[in-house]
């Protein structure tokens, strides 16, 4: 009853004035009162759930609408150098994008000082609360969102501008603007997972990795923009999509909650020093088996149909761990980072636990690295919407095999192209780090690559801006050709590169797969046709040095849908010198500096078997003249000079004597 009784004085409220500060912001008078937080928590919205009975003891004011353009530059006027970026937020009444969660904090305590009142942003249950507005139904406007309140809600790749002016469809029961849609709100909690029981003034967790976010925003899916909806962000990130409103209200005297979830992949992580053993003496061929597993039963993880794009390190206490995408659709912002570990001595893969999720982000690109000095390295691509195209890069390193991760750190700050992580990073004998990353989402962007010289620190793009190269042989530019590009330094200091895509006509018109040689450490590169044959969708190459000094390449022969019938497979040779036709994975070995690829090997040991490879590859059937036929690849090379390979879904070992036998 007394919810009831709020909602009736709250709702005569509304028709008063409402009071506005002197930075003509319009303050809305919110109740005190009880609701039910959270959803059903199905799929992509696991973490909406369990729902929960939560108490607001103290009614509030909250300000009608996000703050705007001339609201902000009143307290930073410096940031209308941003306005009409990307196209967005250009007049004074527009919502402020491009905001940190620290800009909005420092905004509440400039109007506090100047006003002689607390102001602060929402707490996660206050924006839920106040956005019901006493309704449970999806939207405030019911189970859909009228036409009047959409800006092209839908999944775009490239972000169409449109004004972001506030209030200007109706409000909410409570008089509040704009909580379905123009832009995200950044609120006050730290992210996690929501406990059960009822609650009073929740304030989330003491800490975190990511900053909740509420709302939705234009160029989105109607589903994000939902009353229960939880996303978030890493607190340093800013974009068009997201900004911010305010509170007048003392923070809540309740305490944060303690984080105790710990993800399969960082529990029990041995740090005693492995001692390896050279495994390189005798053929070794293991056969494969699949390291993408659901997670354990009683483990939280979210798992999801479409389980892809690899990345795989050695850790220091002779673990390998693998790491993947998973989600429901490539373009979604479902998609997680999931993580495998094969513990030192063990014969299968754990299941598969959390690793990394932006909530609510597309996530796509993941690559891992050992620097073989005590360092794993992760870096990967978040988006600030669904697609895959405007990444920023972000980083983290762990010093205790994988157990603990640092807080992720936005080492390319821009949502823009050229950001889309690959696995294969490399350290170069000056210590330099290089992150190839595709240059844009489409088939044939080519590659970019972007260079630590010191330990990850500061990262540099050597493109300088000159428009994409056409690929030629003989030809030169400022990108790799081929997209998903493998990159080693040669032993003269200059860089290679192989990748899918921008195939290159041979002398006999043939196309073939493009190498790229740069000699000013990635600012250009030259084109070459390979004598190897072209890749295409749903396969990845590999390409590094392994530690006993040849080049290793793994590919495919050829696509099974797309490749001309004539021009599929290739020819191997047997045990006693005969040459045979086969199909699928193969190993190829330069010793001349990716002069030549002598050495060449289907990754088949002759035993049939009808596998599942996930993802795009699906079943196959392996035996002597048939191998894994799509699948993206990734790699590492263990100090006892084991290869360790994983595909989408299956995971081989073997080294290089067995390549060469």
């Amino acid at each position: 009853m007394k919810y009831k009784l709020c909602l009736g004085i709250i709702g005569l409220a509304v028709l008063l004035p409402i009071p506005a500060l002197s930075q003509d912001i319009k303050m809305v008078d919110i109740p005190a009162g009880t609701f039910y937080m959270g959803g059903m928590g199905e799929g992509e919205n696991y973490d909406e759930a369990p729902v929960h009975q939560v108490t607001i003891s103290n009614s509030f004011k909250m300000s009608a609408t996000e703050i705007t353009n001339a609201q902000y530059e009143a307290f930073r006027p410096e940031h209308k150098a941003l306005r009409g970026k990307n196209g967005f937020s250009k007049e004074d009444d527009e919502a402020v994008v491009f905001v940190s969660y620290q800009d909005a904090v420092d905004f509440c305590q400039w109007l506090s000082r100047k006003e002689g009142k607390t102001y602060r942003l929402p707490t996660e249950a206050e924006w839920e609360y106040a956005c019901h507005a006493g309704s449970y139904f999806p939207f405030s406007t019911g189970d859909g969102l009228p036409e009047a309140y959409r800006k092209n809600q839908q999944t775009a790749r490239t972000l169409k501008p449109l004004s972001l002016q506030v209030g200007q469809t109706p409000p909410n029961a409570w008089g509040l603007y704009d909580m379905h849609g123009n832009v995200e709100e950044w609120c006050l909690d730290w992210y996690g997972p929501y406990l059960p029981g009822k609650q009073t003034d929740p304030v989330g967790y003491r800490e975190g990795l990511f900053r909740v976010t509420r709302g939705g925003s234009h160029n989105t899916p109607d589903t994000y923009l939902r009353t229960t909806n939880r996303m978030a962000m890493i607190p340093e990130d800013k974009h068009a999509q997201t900004g911010f409103r305010i509170v007048e209200a003392s923070m809540p005297a309740t305490e944060g909650w303690e984080s105790t979830e710990v993800p399969l992949n960082q529990q029990q992580v041995a740090q005693t020093v492995y001692k390896w053993k050279d495994q390189g003496e005798m053929p070794i061929f293991k056969a494969p088996q699949v390291y993408v597993i659901p997670p354990a039963c009683g483990q939280s993880s979210p798992f999801y149909s479409h389980n892809h794009q690899p990345a795989i390190t050695w850790c220091d206490n002779g673990d390998l761990l693998a790491i993947w995408f998973s989600a429901n659709a490539e373009n979604g912002r479902g998609m997680v980072v999931l993580a495998s570990r094969l513990r030192a001595g063990a014969d299968e893969w754990e299941p598969s636990s959390l690793f990394f999720k932006v909530p609510d982000r597309n996530m796509t690109g993941s690559a891992l690295l050992n620097d073989g000095e005590g360092t794993l390295y992760h870096l990967n691509g978040v988006e600030a919407s669904g697609d895959w195209q405007n990444l920023i890069m972000v980083m983290r390193t762990s010093c205790d095999n994988g157990r603990t991760w640092s807080r992720p750190r936005i080492i390319a700050p821009e949502h823009t192209k050229r950001h889309q992580v690959i696995a294969g990073t490399i350290r170069t004998k000056e210590g330099w780090l290089i992150q190839a990353c595709d240059a844009g989402p489409e088939s044939h962007d080519g590659t970019a690559i972007h260079i630590s010289k010191d330990n990850g620190q500061t990262w540099n793009d050597p493109w300088d801006g000159a428009p994409l190269p056409v690929f030629r042989d003989g030809g030169t530019g400022s990108t790799i050709a081929g997209i998903h590009a493998g990159i080693v330094q040669l032993e003269d200091g200059r860089l290679m590169a192989l990748g899918r895509g921008n195939s290159i006509a041979d002398s006999t018109g043939r196309l073939r797969m493009p190498m790229s040689i740069s000699s000013d450490n990635g600012k250009t590169w030259t084109y070459h046709a390979t004598d190897l044959p072209p890749i295409d969708g749903g396969q990845r190459l590999i390409f590094r040095r392994l530690n006993e000094g040849p080049l290793l390449l793994v590919s495919f022969t050829d696509h099974p849908l797309r490749t001309p019938e004539n021009e599929r497979g290739m020819f191997f040779p047997d045990r006693e010198g005969r040459l045979y036709q086969g199909y699928g994975m193969y190993a190829a070995l330069s010793y001349d500096e990716g002069k030549t690829w002598t050495k060449r090997k289907l990754l088949t040991d002759g035993t049939e078997r009808f596998l599942n490879g996930g993802a795009w590859t699906q079943f196959f059937l392996m035996d002597e003249t048939h191998a894994e036929r799509r699948g993206y690849l990734a790699a590492t090379q263990t100090p006892d000079n084991l290869i360790h390979l994983v595909s989408s879904r299956l995971y081989y070992c073997f080294n290089l004597k067995w390549l060469e036998k």
